[in-house]
């Protein structure tokens, strides 16, 4: 089944508002940038996103909250983006903050059907309010619940036309297994394949969990911080 869409434009026509969307990426490293850029164009709005963190001020996720269009973020880092901050201390966005390896093993989880499982991160401090906590051998853990979404907008280098994936080095980072997660994952790549070229080995997500491939384009990857130093 060829599941190579034409745009990314095509790729996010029918993501609704009010839908929950994971997105990849760990800063900006491994974002989708074409897809969260058809979002924006899309108007869609009311979105729920889960995501590491939300980009910067103008690239990335975060021109989603330029245009308002994200409701409530899920999220384990924010401190790079001023207007992330400002919408949330002046109510306008929810936010969940959540451990950097909480999020990530909400995300597996929720992709293996593991509904909630126990993590002695965040005991004792306000990630734990609200949660069930119990004591396993002496020690306290803090009950996290699974994460699961409508959408996955995930960014790898290379698939085959049946959504077979690779990725490049750390910029693997949440996007594989937000694969997993999704009612529908959409794979934005920098390069298409047919069938077959991709050693099998080298495969780190089995095309059953991508429904749409799109070939993405222009690719700024930005650096959030980059340091020098004077000649």
């Amino acid at each position: 089944m060829d599941k190579v869409f034409a745009s990314a434009a095509q790729a996010v026509a029918d993501i609704p508002n009010g839908a929950s969307v994971m997105a990849g990426g760990f800063g900006l490293c491994g974002i989708p940038e074409n897809l969260i850029l058809a979002l924006r164009d899309r108007g869609v709005g009311g979105l729920t996103v889960i995501s590491n963190n939300c980009g910067v001020d103008d690239f990335g996720l975060g021109i989603l909250l330029q245009t308002r269009q994200i409701k409530k973020m899920i999220s384990s880092y924010v401190g790079e983006n001023k207007e992330f901050e400002r919408q949330y201390l002046s109510g306008e966005l929810e936010v969940e903050l959540c451990p950097q390896g909480t999020l990530a093993e909400r995300i597996r989880a929720g992709g293996a059907g593991i509904p909630a499982f126990f993590t002695a991160t965040g005991y004792g401090t306000l990630a734990a309010e609200g949660k069930d906590t119990r004591w396993f051998d002496g020690r306290p853990y803090v009950m996290e619940r699974a994460l699961l979404a409508d959408f996955a907008i995930i960014k790898a280098q290379r698939a085959d036309r049946l959504g077979n994936l690779t990725f490049n080095k750390t910029a693997r980072n949440f996007n594989a297994m937000m694969a997993t997660a999704a009612r529908v994952t959409i794979a934005e790549v920098e390069e298409l394949v047919e069938p077959g070229d991709i050693d099998p080995d080298e495969v780190h997500v089995p095309g059953i969990y991508v429904q749409r491939v799109v070939v993405g384009e222009r690719y700024e990857k930005r650096i959030e911080r980059r340091t020098t130093r004077e000649a």
